[in-house]
């Protein structure tokens, strides 16, 4: 009787798994069929209304994957742009006589440090075109306020209740070790750099001197960066700023306008009266709005030059294999040589958003990359974070540019090895008696601590990856390894910081670096070249199939024709996917950094 009832509860979870699927599948055929290949109806004069409540600016425009399906199915839908894209829009829409002005409504935004820097930018150049941005903000929080303080006049609501949250930006480190001591639980961590704080949560309850230094530096290098630029942009001082977070005097929305960081409270027919000023409408009914997203469906096309210029968008963890949700060492080696052999694609951004993550994967990335700069020009972008791995695959392109709060740097490695001794034995109950053919034989199976010589020859694993790491920046910098090795140790800098210690070039966007590549492929024009973006969307059919194991990464040696391969010996009974494995070898952040 009870396998009966195991059998009809597992009929009846598969069903539910199925209808699940299916309903999600159900949705984007019918909205696949609603679609179609029409277009949005653009009016013939409009405001452009971004709001941020209700787009999600992301590093590339691409189909969204099963999860977020699933989310817009519960959530509603929220459309999603790629920030190039949005940037096109808005250029677009500074020329565009139809459309009179910007309507910014920055609350509750979905957009990375980097690219809400390079929103900005864009805005900030519509402004320049002569039209105006005019923003309207309920919930002034750092971010959002950042974003609005780049607009004409900035109105906030009157209405009491309004939520005010502009105290900085600040980031939170958690540590986990008494946790783990009263589970029976030891990480085993094998590092360099004084400062590679990455596995610090496992092994300390709280930060090391080194983290500690590198972390405030860094929060304050975003700050700084993000203060500047509102100051600039309201006519008052950072210190006024600072003083005015620091002793709590923006409480009220009336707080934000003595402090000079909004021009005027509205009412929502207050506000409406001047919407329909700026348009130059009778009423606000008269006014026609159009989304940031239906804009750029319409006037944001492929190019159809046969010139082209490659975007090699690596976003993500750095991980070996051939997925498709990260930054897969195996595919993307495939996808940037398929780039390097296309006689169509003169020149070549790496757009980089990755805090890093396997050292072999990281270096395969690499190793086609320096073949494809052989051949053609090859430009860096840093969006969020350049880090670890990330700074590994980019250190040697022709030249870098990096937004203000880019993470960049953490040139420094780690392995880390669980002992799960004390809680099998002590909390479990079980013991474990290894039976092996060579004295070491169990090494990797985390049932018992290390010895000194394993910890030894586990560091020497790890100084060989640094040594290396440190050698290919110094060389692609054009820099002295010693130096190379004094400003790396794991630490972390903001983008501009990076400038003023040579690991970046110039501090620029996407846009930036596109330009700078188009003139080094001899027609500065950009307009004249497709720009033609990789890896290619992955259709949600793959995804599924993938999900389901239909469709399985390769299973080719990952070691050969690398420049570690020496090194990979040490590691070649290891599993490298960091995911499935306990002893994998890192260049990665230990962090991400968010800003409300």
């Amino acid at each position: 009787m009870k396998n009966f009832w195991k059998t009809v509860l597992a009929v009846i979870v598969g069903t539910l798994i199925v209808s699940v699927i299916s309903l999600m599948l159900f949705s984007g055929f019918i909205s696949a069929l609603s679609a179609g290949d029409t277009k949005p109806v653009l009016p013939k004069s409009a405001v452009l209304d971004i709001n941020l409540s209700e787009l999600t600016i992301t590093e590339r425009s691409s189909e969204p994957s099963l999860v977020a399906s699933l989310q817009n199915i519960q959530t509603g839908n929220r459309s999603t742009i790629g920030i190039w894209k949005a940037v096109q829009a808005i250029n677009a829409a500074a020329e565009d006589p139809s459309i009179s002005y910007i309507f910014l409504r920055p609350d509750q935004f979905d957009v990375d440090i980097a690219n809400l820097q390079e929103l900005r930018k864009a805005l900030s150049n519509f402004r320049a075109s002569g039209k105006p941005v005019i923003a309207y903000t309920e919930n002034a929080t750092s971010g959002a306020y950042y974003i609005a303080s780049v607009a004409d006049k900035v109105y906030m609501t009157s209405y009491p209740g309004a939520t005010t949250m502009f105290q900085g930006v600040s980031s939170q480190m958690f540590f986990l070790k008494d946790i783990l001591d009263k589970l029976g639980i030891k990480m085993q961590l094998i590092r360099h750099g004084k400062y590679k704080a990455a596995g610090e949560m496992f092994i300390r309850n709280s930060a090391s001197e080194e983290n500690m230094e590198q972390n405030q530096v860094l929060i304050d290098a975003i700050w700084n960066a993000y203060a500047s630029e509102m100051a600039e942009s309201r006519r008052i001082s950072v210190d006024d700023i600072n003083n005015a977070i620091d002793q709590l005097r923006l409480c009220l929305p009336e707080d934000f306008v003595q402090a000079g960081l909004i021009d005027e409270l509205l009412t929502r027919e207050q506000l409406q009266e001047k919407i329909a000023s700026f348009a130059v409408a009778e009423k606000f009914s008269d006014v026609n709005f159009v989304s940031l997203s239906d804009y750029a469906e319409v006037k944001v096309v492929p190019g159809k030059s046969s010139k082209k210029i490659a975007v090699i968008y690596a976003d993500g963890e750095i991980v070996d294999g051939t997925g498709t949700e990260e930054v897969a060492g195996q595919r993307f080696a495939s996808i940037i040589a398929k780039v390097r052999e296309d006689q169509n694609i003169k020149a070549v951004v790496l757009r980089v958003n990755s805090p890093g993550g396997s050292v072999l994967g990281s270096d395969r990335i690499k190793s086609q990359l320096d073949l494809l700069k052989a051949e053609k020009p090859l430009i860096a972008s840093f969006g969020g974070y350049a880090a670890s791995g990330g700074y590994w695959i980019s250190n040697n392109c022709n030249k870098i540019f990096a937004d203000a709060t880019t993470v960049t740097g953490s040139i420094g490695v780690f392995s880390m090895i669980p002992d799960f001794s004390g809680f099998i034995n002590k909390k479990l109950l079980v013991n474990i008696t290894s039976v092996n053919s060579n004295k070491h034989g169990d090494l990797y199976t985390g049932f018992r601590p290390l010895d000194n010589d394993e910890q030894l020859y586990l560091q020497r694993s790890v100084e060989d990856i640094y040594e290396r790491f440190t050698s290919i920046v110094a060389e692609g910098r054009g820099l002295e390894r010693d130096y190379v090795n004094e400003i790396g140790q794991g630490r972390v800098w903001s983008g501009a910081d990076a400038l003023k210690i040579g690991l970046v070039d110039e501090l620029g966007t996407l846009e930036d670096a596109l330009r700078y590549a188009a003139t080094c492929a001899e027609d500065s024009d950009l307009s004249c070249w497709t720009i033609e973006e990789f890896p290619k969307a992955v259709s949600q059919t793959d995804q599924l199939m993938e999900l389901f194991g239909m469709k399985k990464p390769g299973e080719e040696n990952i070691f050969a024709g690398t420049s570690l391969e020496h090194t990979a010996k040490v590691f070649l009974d290891w599993k490298h996917d960091y995911r499935d494995g306990i002893n994998t070898v890192f260049a990665r952040l230990p962090y991400d950094i968010e800003i409300r």
